[in-house]
């Protein structure tokens, strides 16, 4: 489900920004990049749940570690892809 979620979450952080270079109403494209980026996490907290409750540590152990700074990464510019065209059309109003 993760894998899911982070592809519509990339799909839609790029249409966002094609509508943004495009002229055109951006905000709910974002608003979706972010919400689907939020749905990521999620689904991975819940695969990270489910290795918990099944005592698998060996996958947490081999997991986790990357998986964390992936997360991080990743959704750090989720949000900065996805707020870039708020902040340029505000620059580009001035």
């Amino acid at each position: 489900m993760w894998i899911l979620f982070g592809v519509l979450a990339l799909v839609a952080t790029f249409f966002n920004f094609y509508l943004y270079v495009k002229g055109k109403d951006y905000q709910i494209a974002m608003a979706l990049g972010l919400s689907f980026t939020a749905l990521t996490v999620c689904a991975e907290y819940t695969l990270v749940s489910d290795w918990v409750k099944a005592e698998d540590w060996t996958a947490l152990m081999d997991v986790v570690p990357s998986m964390e700074t992936a997360l991080w990464v990743l959704t750090v510019l989720a949000i900065a892809i996805n707020l870039a065209p708020v902040f340029l059309e505000a620059k580009r109003k001035k």
